[in-house]
């Protein structure tokens, strides 16, 4: 992957961070990397661990962020949480899966957007 395309990607996980703190949102951990993958935001919402999934893009052309998170990258999402949750061992009672999709200067916080 290019150094541009990162940056891209960093820049857009930053943008999301801050709306999420924004929301009261407390990041926790960025960049939580396993054997399963990668998770882009761990953070807390009041009593709820929540596992954010980052996507951005620069326009629709080829899709918007929302539809680049499919089956396939949940069930990715889904095994590095578990992953998460059997190596850091938070205290938390519930959990759940937020998605912020950023297109061009649109961002939108999906809440509760998948199930494990």
């Amino acid at each position: 992957m290019g150094r541009e395309r990162l940056d891209y990607g960093e820049r857009g996980e930053d943008r999301a961070a801050r709306a999420l703190r924004a929301r009261g949102y407390a990041i926790v951990e960025r960049n939580f990397r396993c054997k399963a993958g990668e998770l882009d935001l761990v953070a807390r919402d009041r009593g709820t661990l929540v596992f954010v999934e980052v996507r951005t893009r620069a326009d629709d052309r080829f899709g918007g962020a929302l539809q680049a998170v499919g089956f396939w990258k949940q069930r990715q999402v889904v095994r590095v949480a578990r992953a998460y949750l059997a190596l850091r061992r938070p205290r938390f009672d519930t959990c759940r899966f937020d998605v912020v999709a950023i297109t061009g200067p649109e961002l939108v916080i999906i809440q509760d957007a998948f199930r494990a």
